[in-house]
């Protein structure tokens, strides 16, 4: 069991992204106005049912603006000339960023904590044991945030996702990151039914790392859905648990 001192608790809630690679500007009206690179973006936030705290006119300044459509899509509107794929930099783990159709960026700025962590616990481990092999499951692994902290810390990864194009994105990450020479091993599958064939393999991880939707599809037209699909994945998860994991 791995323990955490008042001074690890400091330094993970001292990360952050440096103010010129994001920063989250403002939020309310369930949308949210950000900084990525040298843009300044507005997106949907459900959750932020607030009012904001900046003036209308610096929410006006955006260079971008995503609305959704009835249809469940949606669309960006240009305000400016704004680069359609950039790179930003957190703690040495570079992101290719995408205007995406849905919105999305590639990342997801709210997990960089969680990076952190990951990056200390399996160096303290590794450091602890003299273990060479630590392996980590990362399962609806999307553009690999998880992944690659994982790998620079020196664990051995299986990156996970159903969605062909979001894993060769993460490779794309890991190449920039120099790190497409670790021991990744990158997998189209679904999740499901990819970890019912680790359990009947017996294989076995230290770490599995997980972040579901509440719906989604596999390559073959595979249904999650989280209120049926969760705990029967718990289960299976815990199966593929290693004696020693962290």
């Amino acid at each position: 069991m791995t323990t955490y001192t008042k001074a690890n608790a400091t330094e993970l809630a001292n990360a952050e992204f440096a103010t010129d690679e994001y920063q989250l500007l403002d939020s309310g009206n369930e949308l949210k106005l950000e900084r990525v690179g040298e843009y300044t973006l507005v997106r949907p936030s459900p959750q932020a049912i607030w009012r904001p705290h900046l003036p209308q006119s610096e929410w006006n300044k955006a260079d971008a603006i995503y609305n959704r459509t009835s249809d469940g899509g949606g669309y960006w509107d240009w305000q400016s000339k704004v680069k359609r794929d950039f790179d930003v930099l957190y703690n040495s783990i570079s992101f290719n960023i995408r205007l995406t159709n849905f919105g999305h960026l590639g990342l997801f700025p709210e997990q960089a904590l969680n990076w952190d962590w990951m990056r200390q616990v399996i160096r303290q481990r590794l450091a602890r044991t003299g273990q060479r092999n630590l392996h980590v499951l990362n399962l609806f692994a999307y553009t690999g945030g998880s992944t690659l902290a994982c790998s620079q810390a020196g664990a051995h990864l299986v990156h996970v996702d159903a969605a062909k194009g979001v894993v060769d994105w993460a490779r794309k990450n890991a190449k920039t990151c120099r790190l497409d020479e670790r021991p990744i091993r990158w997998l189209v599958d679904d999740v499901i039914k990819f970890v019912e064939r680790e359990v009947r393999r017996n294989h076995h991880y230290q770490a599995i790392i997980f972040d579901p939707p509440s719906f989604g599809r596999g390559p073959k037209g595979e249904v999650f859905k989280i209120e049926n699909d969760l705990l029967p994945l718990l289960e299976a998860c815990k199966a593929l648990l290693a004696k020693d994991a962290l």
